[in-house]
């Protein structure tokens, strides 16, 4: 009889059993997901600032190179690069005896935040030319900064667009 009773208890989990590690895996999956979906919020998040700092730092080095002379600027411009476009493609070096080009950036950066993954790079950025107020950025002839088109708000409580 005891032997009967031991290879019954042996045969597999009961109902009961099972239920209970369902539910407990649940509830570890529960607790999981908001980790995981702010771990990746993060990644995004340093994704932007690093995007940012690389195209802001570009855009100084451009203003820089208008100043140093290196960039023949026209009457009225403000020596800030009129595209994005001109600082991976290049300009002329107006002081390089070989007119060599100076290129400020490798590639433009992703907006992370983006939505659409097959809009290229360079039109995921708002910008805002030099004559546009801080408080309204409008685009205009030149590239004063950039900033996220996203309205969502970050892990610090600061939307990305005012980043």
């Amino acid at each position: 009889m005891k032997h009967a009773a031991l290879q019954r208890s042996r045969a597999g989990f009961t109902i009961i059993e099972l239920l209970a590690s369902v539910a407990i895996i649940g509830i570890l999956a529960s607790v999981g997901m908001p980790v995981i979906q702010t771990a990746v919020t993060r990644q995004k998040e340093a994704q932007l600032r690093a995007a940012l700092i690389s195209i802001r730092g570009a855009i100084d080095a451009y203003k820089q190179a208008a100043v140093n002379g290196n960039i023949v600027l026209q009457n009225g411009q403000s020596g800030y690069p009129p595209s994005l476009t001109a600082l991976s493609g290049g300009v002329t070096d107006a002081l390089s005896p070989t007119q060599a080009q100076i290129y400020f950036l490798r590639s433009i950066p992703r907006d992370p935040f983006y939505p659409d993954q097959t809009t290229p790079s360079i039109s995921t950025w708002a910008l805002r030319s030099y004559a546009s107020p801080p408080d309204n950025p409008t685009s205009g002839d030149d590239v004063f900064d950039v900033q996220s088109m996203s309205t969502a708000v970050g892990l610090n409580g600061v939307p990305y667009n005012q980043w």
